[in-house]
């Protein structure tokens, strides 16, 4: 991931078109946006419309194509939704039916794309302030878990909080809550510092999604809202078909980070 630190998006993006990126995006095209996906067919769009708006921590919108489209109007201008991920996924009736790296093939015209605001983007402002990304040093994917925070219920969508984590030396902890809470488009402010028992973590070092990180003596564990809270959700609601992307496996956009900040 570091060998991809000052890329520019298009060129990141053209190697994942073109199969050479495959991994997560966390630490690559440092300063720029990266966005969680959500494709859905437009008789559900208005519910997870409804639902991201009410639950905009954990699904902060950045974007939202036109029905049937596989571009962009503010996040990129060369982008195709369908192939411009490294990895994604695609449930059908809440089941995990596969991984791809695209997904031209399963396109349909009634498909409406929800593009979110992802955590990565502040990992490059916490490393500006000189604060440790544990999964950017670790070069692995960021711990993601399941929690027992509910999310506010909209039409056929509910379910609860995924957050992501990551430790830092208890004397630091203030100084990134500062940091990430200029950009609330990208999930803002932790949701949770400390005990993760107390949000329904049972075991810290196995994750629900991604990889497990060191959590070093004298460090506590930091909990941002997560993009894939939607999954989550899906695999309870159970739609015939919803399209994501694989966690961790991120659209990088040409967005400066820095647009998303208050």
């Amino acid at each position: 991931m570091t060998d991809y630190y000052d890329m520019s998006p298009q060129k990141a993006r053209e190697l994942v078109r073109g199969g050479r990126i495959t991994g997560p995006t966390s630490g690559m095209c440092a300063g720029y946006a990266q966005a969680n996906l959500v494709i859905l067919p437009r008789e559900l769009a208005y519910d997870f419309l409804l639902f991201t708006q009410r639950n905009p921590k954990s699904c902060p919108v950045l974007e939202v194509s036109d029905t049937g489209s596989r571009q962009l109007r503010y996040l990129a201008q060369d982008a195709d939704i369908a192939t411009d991920f490294p990895r994604y996924r695609i449930y059908k009736k809440g089941e995990l039916a596969g991984e791809f790296t695209d997904v031209k093939k399963f396109w349909r015209d009634d498909f409406v794309s929800f593009l979110i605001g992802c955590s990565f983007s502040f990992e490059s402002a916490l490393l500006d302030a000189g604060l440790p990304v544990r999964n950017i040093e670790e070069n692995c994917n960021v711990p993601m878990y399941k929690t027992n925070i509910a999310c506010t219920p909209a039409g056929i969508f509910c379910g609860s909080m995924v957050v992501s984590m990551r430790p830092l030396p208890r004397e630091q902890v203030a100084e990134a809550v500062l940091v990430t809470g200029q950009m609330p488009r990208v999930h803002g402010a932790p949701i949770h510092i400390g005990d993760p028992e107390a949000i329904g973590i049972t075991d810290i070092t196995r994750p629900d999604f991604g990889d497990s990180v060191t959590v070093r003596e004298g460090e506590v564990p930091v909990f941002w809202p997560c993009g894939v809270t939607p999954q989550n959700v899906v695999m309870n609601v159970k739609p015939k078909i919803v399209i994501t992307h694989s966690p961790g496996h991120m659209f990088i956009t040409d967005v400066k980070n820095a647009e998303l900040k208050y």
